[in-house]
């Protein structure tokens, strides 16, 4: 990745692209955030998932035996 790739990366993600990075779907994304599982974040009526958060999410799920 370029340096100016690099300093453009959002930390902020709408859950479209938290989903597409995650490959987690939609609802299931959501159902994280209701039962505060993923933290999130809101401006205005939009949702937002900081990229840090999203990785912390990811990192804590269990892993398969």
């Amino acid at each position: 990745m370029n340096d100016l790739n690099h300093q453009l990366r959002a930390e902020g993600l709408t859950i479209a692209q938290a989903s597409a990075i995650s490959g987690i779907g939609r609802t299931k994304l959501y159902e994280a955030i209701a039962q505060r599982k993923l933290k999130a974040r809101k401006w205005g009526s939009r949702t937002i998932v900081l990229r840090s958060d999203l990785l912390q999410f990811l990192a804590a799920l269990p892993e398969v035996q």
